[in-house]
């Protein structure tokens, strides 16, 4: 089992970067890396909750297989620890019958202000399945913040 960890500073407030880590509508749409889509099934914020997302291929991905079905890979996260605009602890379990991606992962998120209006994230991710190579979670989660911060951006021009 291994450990990745990301970094990157976006222009939002930690209370702005945690909501869209909380809602259901944003995480659809910045989460999924690349090309990929998402839905999220549920969706309960609170600290025991937690919420089901499937995140899909695109049609024309050849390398990469889903972990639960040929394009998809479905997740259950149950929210460990949720400090608004400072703070969010996941635990990851991914809905495959491969062994290889069993278990649990832990996602940890911290929201770190810096300067004026702006958040330090950093994602922490650890105990991640033997079939997913760390530096496939690491280039996948740094795609995510890419699409994270033009999300925001797009929120604020809005």
């Amino acid at each position: 089992m291994s450990t990745t960890r990301n970094t990157k500073v976006i222009s939002a407030s930690p209370e702005r970067v945690y909501r869209a880590f909380t809602s259901p509508d944003a995480l659809e749409a910045w989460l999924v890396p690349g090309d990929m889509t998402g839905k999220v099934h549920r969706f309960h914020l609170r600290e025991g909750g937690g919420y089901e997302m499937s995140l899909f291929y695109p049609e024309t991905e050849k390398k990469m297989q889903g972990k639960t079905e040929a394009k998809e890979d479905r997740y259950t996260a149950r929210f460990e620890a949720l400090e608004p605009g400072k703070r969010i602890v996941e635990a990851i379990r991914f809905d495959t019958p491969d062994a290889q991606f069993q278990g649990e992962m832990t996602l940890e998120v911290h929201f770190e202000p810096v300067g004026q209006g702006s958040t330090r994230v950093t994602m922490i991710f650890d105990n991640i399945p033997e079939g997913i190579r760390p530096e496939d979670n690491k280039k996948g989660t740094e795609l995510s913040l890419q699409k994270l911060e033009q999300y925001l951006l797009e929120k604020i021009e809005k």
